[in-house]
């Protein structure tokens, strides 16, 4: 008995000794422990610093712009820096998206959709997907005119609640329905009304669900036995409801879809994914991998946008002098006989570089959608196992003290040269770098300068004399988003 004892504690012995060894050459980064890796270490920093990106900035400071960890059964590697983040995101070695119990989770068990998945399956489902969109608008004239109207419609609403006079107006959420609008056009060919209450709940689970988790996968991805023994308390139970809200919402419009659809004939991007179905029956289209997809669309698409926008009005009240000059710059180009368009972008500089210095001081996506190693590879002299998740920390770079001199200033003047144009920054990256960049990004672009130039041209924002001014730190999660403000509303003519 006693010897059975003696094997048994040499073989857990072993056991832990091989668990908490680190692979040879692995990045510097803290000790980790048995099953729980650095989890403990990541929960205590997170009590001192708040936030995902905040950690991962001090630990680089700690030890390098290479950072080893270990969270849960997952292997992360923390990049942050110019010259650390150029090199992975230049090489096919690290456009790999990692694998595990919640990216499979929000997908029907597999790896489904456009943002998570990788190698064949991405390149045929992006190139077909954007390929789509284009047909109907995306990137082109009549999605600039598509944004323009849901703009107008937005300040024709805020319009009517001021009633000739100001109005104190709740900012959150207040962008979502017009900003997704644009997208949900194209997508599914048609838009919804800016007080639709059932999309406004909808939209709200979205948010919830993107506080939930960080870049990493989260707890859940990390020790997914959590989900079995702990479901409430590791936030399983509520993520599957909101997957389930939307995936029924989802669902019944492709089913709807499929009812109306014509033989041939393509409204929108579901129903030429639909007839694609139709075509290939035993392929990659399949109606989980369409309901993925517009999970992933929907989900980018209202959530980066909105929280940017309400950051944009939020520093707008925080900084009047530079509302002031917005005002002035605007009038000089635009005139008040009408609404800008976004032919005025070039002339628009010092609005531009406002939006530009937003995205910049909040990188509302501080960690870039993480990456994985599709095989063993080194990086900057450390060895990166295949499969290893590989976070790519935007914010370093947004918020580089050598590079920027005064980053936590705001100061859209940093973006325009001394003729007060335009000045383009490598280490300005808003919508990521290489390949695996946002697809969105030519939507977002244009969503920003017209929806923020037009709110601007037509109303003056403060600061409600019975509410306190915003606070910049908001809410922490796979994006940022700011705390509950309101802005009073002032036609300007």
């Amino acid at each position: 008995m006693i010897f059975v004892i003696i094997v048994g504690l040499l073989v857990i012995s072993l056991l832990i000794a091989f668990d908490i060894s680190k692979p040879r050459g692995y990045p510097p980064g803290p000790r980790w422990l048995p099953v729980l890796g650095n989890y403990l270490l990541l929960c205590k920093q997170l009590r001192q610093f708040g936030f995902h990106h905040l950690v991962w900035a001090n630990l680089a400071d700690q030890y390098g712009p290479v950072v080893g960890l270990r969270l849960g059964r997952d292997r992360i590697v923390i990049v942050s820096g110019y010259e650390a983040i150029r090199e992975v995101v230049s090489r096919e070695e690290f456009d790999g998206r990692p694998d595990g119990f919640f990216f499979r989770l929000r997908a029907f068990g597999q790896r489904l959709g456009v943002v998570f998945v990788d190698g064949p399956l991405w390149v045929e489902q992006r190139r077909f997907s954007l390929r789509h969109l284009r047909n109907f608008g995306y990137g082109k004239h009549g999605m600039e005119h598509q944004i323009a109207e849901e703009a107008s419609e937005l300040v024709a609403s805020l319009r009517q609640q001021c009633n000739n006079d100001s109005a104190i107006i709740p900012m959150h959420q207040a962008f979502d329905i017009c900003v997704l609008n644009s997208l949900w056009t194209m997508l599914a060919g048609q838009r919804f009304a800016l007080d639709d209450e059932q999309l406004k709940k909808l939209l709200n689970l979205v948010h919830a669900s993107f506080r939930m988790l960080d870049m990493s996968g989260g707890l859940l991805n990390q020790m997914p036995f959590l989900s079995v023994i702990a479901p409430h308390q590791s936030g399983y139970a509520d993520l599957v409801k909101y997957l389930h809200e939307m995936w029924d919402f989802l669902r019944e419009t492709i089913h709807e879809h499929h009812r109306t659809l014509t033989p041939g004939v393509s409204r929108d991007l579901i129903d030429a994914f639909l007839h694609e179905m139709e075509l290939h029956p035993d392929s990659t289209f399949t109606e989980n991998q369409l309901i993925t997809v517009c999970l992933d669309l929907f989900m980018a698409g209202s959530e980066t946008t909105s929280n940017t926008m309400e950051y944009a009005i939020l520093y707008m009240l925080l900084y009047p002098e530079v509302q002031r000059k917005i005002h002035e710059e605007l009038d000089a180009v635009v005139g008040r006989s009408r609404l800008p368009m976004f032919a005025d972008r070039q002339r628009l500089c010092y609005v531009e570089a406002v939006i530009m210095e937003v995205q910049r001081r909040v990188s509302v996506a501080p960690v870039a959608v993480p990456h994985r190693a599709t095989k063993d590879t080194m990086l900057m002299g450390h060895v990166i196992p295949q499969d290893t998740t590989v976070l790519i920390s935007i914010w370093s770079l947004h918020m580089d003290v050598k590079h920027w001199g005064d980053p936590e200033a705001f100061r859209p003047e940093r973006f325009l040269d001394a003729e007060g144009k335009i000045m383009q920054d490598d280490w300005f990256v808003p919508f990521g770098y290489g390949r695996r960049r946002c697809l969105g990004e030519i939507l977002a672009r244009k969503s920003l300068f017209l929806f923020f130039a037009t709110l601007l041209h037509t109303f003056s924002l403060s600061v409600p004399a019975d509410h306190p001014p915003p606070s910049p730190d908001g809410y922490d999660g796979i994006t940022l988003s700011p705390k509950h403000f309101y802005a009073e509303f002032t036609p300007r003519f």
